[in-house]
């Protein structure tokens, strides 16, 4: 089978779908990232790397009601895929591997201000 390999601001927006769960739209996923991660998200890169996800079969997305605050525009939603399911647990089981490899002594730095 075929390693997965997912992007770190890949992770990060699969990670927020899961969060959010069954209110993860646009809006609320990059109010999500940025909340947790005190960082910026443009949303271009978010719709960039969600149309990426969705076609590699890791998010799903579907429409749902349109609103009057949205001029009838239907929100789109997102959702983890099995296959996503598995891209997450990967990069997961990749990264604590490559912490648990870590020597205690090489992080037994001191910091100096």
């Amino acid at each position: 089978m075929k390693r997965v390999q997912l992007g770190e601001f890949e992770e990060v927006v699969m990670l927020a779908v899961g969060i959010l769960y069954d209110k993860a739209y646009g809006v609320s996923i990059k109010k999500e990232i940025e909340e947790r991660l005190s960082r910026g998200v443009s949303v271009g890169a978010l719709q960039t790397a969600l149309k990426r996800l969705e076609l590699k079969g890791y998010l799903k997305s579907k429409e749902g009601e349109g609103t009057t605050e949205r001029a009838g525009r239907p929100k789109k939603y997102f959702s983890i895929t099995a296959q996503g399911k598995k891209a997450l647990e990967g990069a997961r089981d990749a990264r604590n591997s490559m912490w648990d490899a870590i020597p205690d002594v090489a992080l037994n730095v001191k910091m100096s201000y």
